[in-house]
């Protein structure tokens, strides 16, 4: 799969830091977190949301999991199974919550617990299908819930609920998980960020060429404002490890 989008985030990580992932996180930080949550040969792994799959595809490769990558949309499932080629990984489609039906080891979510307003549910759900002892993967953006004002500016502003870590903890706690391992990620995310935006601004045309003028536009002011948010400190964003008492 080769796009002007698809160019244009390469362009902007570091050289294999890129791995396929429709977010700010890098190959390092993925290693690390699934380094931290145990994943290791055959142990059993959901990954939410898995888009394309890039992150799994990664881990699979590199520790022997058993891997089960779960998403909404179609289409970039159909592009995962592709770019899985012969790796033993298992894609199914699913609108989250509720999860799969199963027990696994570790679940992973990688950029996208900002799009849940109902952390609860989520979380619950996630100690529902974990292992006695099982690890909750994630990264999260943390702060206070966007003003009218912030809304009215972010591109898709229903799927941007940030939480603040005092409440998140809470929200883990309430559903027994304990935080074994955290990382503040917020500079070497907003580096990527400001990077992204750079190199979406310096690809414009051709993007627009592949997903319109409008959807450029707003992909362009998303990552103006998590630069700044980032870099302001009005976002943090962290990298969590929490285990299912």
């Amino acid at each position: 799969m080769s796009t002007a989008l698809e160019r244009a985030r390469a362009t902007a990580f570091p050289a294999a830091e890129y791995v396929g992932q429709e977010s700010f996180v890098s190959a390092s930080e993925i290693r690390q977190l699934a380094r931290e949550a145990r994943v290791s040969s055959s142990v059993s792994v959901l990954d939410l949301c898995c888009g394309i799959g890039g992150p799994g595809r990664m881990i699979t490769a590199e520790s022997g999991c058993r891997y089960l990558g779960v998403d909404r949309s179609a289409d970039s499932l159909a592009t995962a199974r592709e770019l899985a080629g012969n790796l033993p990984c298992r894609f199914e489609q699913a609108h989250l919550p509720p999860l799969p039906e199963g027990r696994f080891e570790v679940v992973f979510l990688l950029e996208t617990m900002l799009e849940f307003p109902d952390k609860n549910a989520l979380v619950r759900e996630v100690a529902r299908v974990l292992e006695p002892g099982g690890r909750f993967a994630f990264t999260v953006e943390e702060g206070h819930p966007l003003t009218p004002q912030e809304q009215a500016q972010m591109p898709a502003a229903d799927t941007v609920w940030p939480i603040e870590l005092a409440e998140l903890r809470a929200v883990l706690r309430d559903a027994g998980l304990t935080v074994t391992w955290q990382q503040d990620c917020s500079s070497s995310h907003q580096a990527t960020a400001t990077a992204l935006l750079r190199s979406y601004r310096g690809d414009s045309s051709q993007i627009a060429d592949e997903i319109g003028a409008p959807a450029t536009a707003k992909l362009i002011t998303a990552h103006e404002l998590w630069s700044d948010w980032l870099g302001s400190g009005r976002v943090r964003k962290f990298a969590i490890v929490a285990a299912k008492r």
